[in-house]
């Protein structure tokens, strides 16, 4: 208990599209330690993205279960869940999912808030989470008045404000330039092995699994591959 691990055990999701049952994944068992680094890695269709939000709790499983630091999420009540993850889970998208109507801190600020810390805290925790992923000056800028590198720092900022034990990133740098994609996957491993986080990254592109310590490859919903992997980000950085 309490030690940041995640523990799949003979996970099944069948989804019933019409009369078809279609098996997105097949008993997947998987143990991920905590602050590792570890890419699920797979074609569109693969049951990647699936597994990511059984791992996160946003979809129930037919079969088998999901435990994150000894409690079995797959059991939870929904109010339950949104308390377990507003304490222990960060998210980043790959569309950046920003309010347009709040400046780049209000975003950044959004977990603190429901956390119910007080808003100078959170406002100056905001900031230094800004200036921590190169957007000082940044602060008060809306989503519309930044580029689309730019927003996904605020979005990673945002997942790791609150210091997760867990982050989970959905295709992270799919709307981004390569540059920039290297800037994003830097940025975000460096705050993980600083904060002994666990980042659990979906992609599809073989330049992101580089950056894992572990890449677990799916295909057709069942894992086909486990290998522990050098990254291109070693642990002193």
């Amino acid at each position: 208990m309490g030690d940041g691990s995640i523990v799949v055990k003979d996970l099944r999701k069948v989804y019933l599209i019409g009369s078809e049952r279609v098996v997105a994944l097949n008993k997947i068992n998987l143990t991920i330690p905590k602050g590792q680094i570890c890419c699920i890695f797979g074609t569109s269709g693969s049951g990647k993205s699936t597994l990511l939000n059984q791992l996160a709790g946003l979809e129930k499983p037919t079969k088998g279960e999901v435990l994150i630091d000894g409690v079995n999420i797959s059991r939870l009540k929904e109010k339950e869940l949104a308390k377990f993850r507003q304490k222990n889970i960060g998210f980043i998208f790959q569309s950046y999912n920003l309010l347009q109507t709040l400046t780049a801190s209000e975003n950044v600020a959004m977990p603190l808030m429901f956390k119910g810390v007080p808003k100078r805290i959170r406002t100056k925790l905001a900031y230094k989470m800004l200036w921590q992923v190169g957007l000082k000056g940044r602060e008060e800028h809306r989503p519309n008045q930044m580029s689309g590198g730019q927003q996904q720092r605020v979005g990673i900022a945002r997942a790791f404000v609150a210091k997760p034990k867990i982050v989970f990133a959905d295709e992270p740098t799919g709307n981004l330039d390569t540059k920039t994609t290297i800037e994003i996957m830097e940025m975000m491993v460096k705050i993980c092995r600083k904060n002994k986080e666990s980042l659990i990254l979906v992609s599809h592109d073989d330049e992101l699994a580089h950056y894992a310590d572990r890449i677990v490859t799916l295909i057709d919903g069942n894992i086909v591959s486990d290998v522990m992997n050098d990254s291109v980000l070693k642990e002193s950085m």
